[in-house]
């Protein structure tokens, strides 16, 4: 098997170290940089070469000048919507204009893969149906116009006879999760009260619905375009299709876990959508990636491993 090289940026958080412990695994040498800004050090996975900075920094890009990369994975950002109103001006320098520094770097390397996590949060709100890649685009957060910024900016330097996929990630839970972040990962920050304080606070409506895809089935879907040569510009909702109620989430948290746990609700946070499940149908029919994890087995493994870890 050849080795490959791959830029995995933010390597020190929840995506970025699942898919940089797989390509390690595999035998594949792998870069990434973060600024540890929500990210640990100690998780970023054994053997990847790190930089430490932030990806909008040129002078950081120009680090990497030694590296040929078989495919860029651009994952590092802000990633939260309700944190995009606190710093909007930071927000678009950590999500667009990473995109665009990284962008021009992949042309001149002549990099010729480059995959990008993009967000669910880019279609706002729509009807109670699920959403297929055609839906109108309508952010609600500085964070999502970011990211829909960034996949324009994809679409324009595909041009360049380079394969670019977007993937729109719904909501992404399971072990490895920032569980001191509690302002991004609904699934995370219900534990992590949980945890703590034997009680969760909800911001907003109890009816709110997402659609909670596993940290696994992401990594395959980051991964499956490996094997795809196809130049331009593409992008897939990454989803399960599966609409879940806030309520009925709590409901499942609870019931896994070892104690009682007591819900209470306040105001809803800036920029939130009310509501958004995905129909994964594109990216079934043309590549095969289909969810394997249901949400109870799921949380069942995240629960597990947090637990585990506490003891």
């Amino acid at each position: 098997m050849i080795s490959k090289t791959y830029l995995v940026t933010g390597a020190a958080g929840f995506i970025g170290a699942a898919l940089a412990k797989q390509f390690i695994e595999q035998g594949s040498k792998v870069v990434t940089i973060d600024n540890l800004s929500t990210g640990f050090r100690e998780s970023i996975p054994e053997g990847v070469i790190f930089i430490e900075g932030n990806c909008q920094d040129e002078s950081i890009i120009n680090q990497l000048n030694s590296y040929q990369f078989d495919a860029i994975f651009h994952i590092a950002g802000q990633s939260s919507g309700e944190i995009s109103f606190e710093d909007p001006v930071y927000d678009l320098q950590t999500n667009a204009q990473s995109t665009l520094l990284l962008l021009k770097y992949a042309l001149k390397t002549n990099c010729k893969k480059f995959i990008y996590a993009s967000t669910m949060s880019v279609y706002g709100d729509q009807p109670d149906i699920p959403i297929t890649e055609e839906a109108s685009t309508l952010p609600k957060s500085f964070y999502a116009v970011g990211k829909l910024a960034s996949e324009h900016y994809l679409d324009i330097y595909s041009k360049y006879s380079i394969d670019i996929v977007a993937l729109r990630l719904f909501n992404v839970y399971g072990p490895g999760q920032n569980m001191e972040n509690l302002k991004q990962g609904m699934v995370s920050i219900f534990l992590a009260q949980a945890l703590t304080n034997k009680k969760i606070i909800v911001k907003g409506n109890p009816q709110r619905f997402r659609d909670l895809v596993y940290i696994e089935d992401i990594i395959n879907s980051f991964t499956i375009f490996l094997g795809v040569n196809k130049p331009g510009y593409r992008y897939y909702n990454v989803s399960t299709g599966i609409r879940t109620t806030i309520s009925d989430l709590l409901d499942k948290i609870i019931a896994y876990l070892p104690y009682e746990v007591s819900v209470e609700y306040s105001d809803s946070t800036p920029g939130d959508q009310f509501g958004i499940y995905g129909d994964a149908t594109k990216i079934e029919k043309e590549l095969g990636w289909k969810y394997q994890t249901d949400l109870d087995k799921g949380l069942k493994k995240m629960i597990n491993s947090i637990l585990t870890y506490n003891e």
